[in-house]
């Protein structure tokens, strides 16, 4: 009986390195989620699979299945987001998306608004439309809507008004509030300004399709990132290895940048 085929586009996660001339490679699909592959040879210069079987490169995949292990068959690709890949903080922001997605990413489980969510991203980073602080933001707080931690940020959430008074993220709570609503020492709460709010909003209640079609001027976006990064962390609960290395490439700049 010959193997179960199946067809499914996805983005390579991470590849690793395994034997003389082989990979394997996590791959993130809309219909099966989270898909450890192996690709046989992919690693030669000739091999059918080389360009498939890169990093971030975005493809149609033939996989078929044998006991434990899926194997890859064909790759065809569709995208390799080439302004990625001619920049080093560019493209460790890249790697740092990908990171993000297999961390909440499950085996077997469709995963069509993560993937969309983080194909959107990297042609936001490839295309280079848009400064790297404000699709890193953007792109944090819009991953943990689809993940399903997203912020409440329609009103202050103890006075409820709308328009808070100095506004503040609770980073652990996921809600904003006045400065004056909560106490003013609080560790985490990430402070706002009537411009970054109104950029929080707009990416968590806002069109995708317009995700980062915003601007702000340097305090704002700074503040925007801050409170992204930091929501990120208190909600996920751990660190980012790539993130730790986009950092390093450019310290001067800060961690919101």
């Amino acid at each position: 009986m010959s193997a179960p085929y199946f067809v499914t586009r996805g983005i390579v996660l991470r590849e690793t390195v395994t034997r003389e001339s082989d990979k394997i490679l996590t791959l993130l699909t809309d219909d099966h989620g989270k898909t450890p592959v192996i690709a046989r040879g992919a690693r030669r210069k000739n091999s059918p699979l080389a360009a498939s079987a890169q990093s971030l490169a975005y493809s149609e995949w033939t996989i078929y299945r044998r006991g434990n292990w899926h194997y890859a068959k064909d790759g065809a690709t569709l995208e390799l987001f080439p302004g990625l890949r001619d920049d080093l903080e560019t493209l460790s922001l890249g790697f740092y998306f990908a990171e993000l997605a297999e961390a909440v990413a499950v085996e077997d489980t469709p995963a069509a608004p993560l993937l969309r969510h983080l194909l959107n991203g990297l042609y936001a980073l490839s295309t280079r439309r848009y400064p790297l602080p404000l699709v890193k933001a953007a792109f944090e707080l819009k991953f943990l809507c689809v993940a399903g931690f997203g912020p409440l940020a329609d009103a202050c959430a103890r006075c409820g008004n709308p328009n808070p008074s100095e506004p503040m993220l609770d980073a652990v709570q996921g809600v904003i509030r006045c400065r004056n609503c909560g106490p003013v020492n609080d560790g985490n709460a990430a402070p706002l300004c009537p411009d970054s709010l109104a950029a929080l909003r707009h990416v968590v209640y806002g069109d995708e399709k317009r995700l980062y079609a915003f601007r702000l001027g340097p305090e704002p976006l700074k503040r925007l990132a801050d409170a992204s990064e930091q929501f990120l962390f208190a909600q996920m609960e751990r660190r980012f290895r790539t993130l730790e290395f986009y950092k390093s490439l450019a310290p001067s700049k800060g961690t919101a940048l």
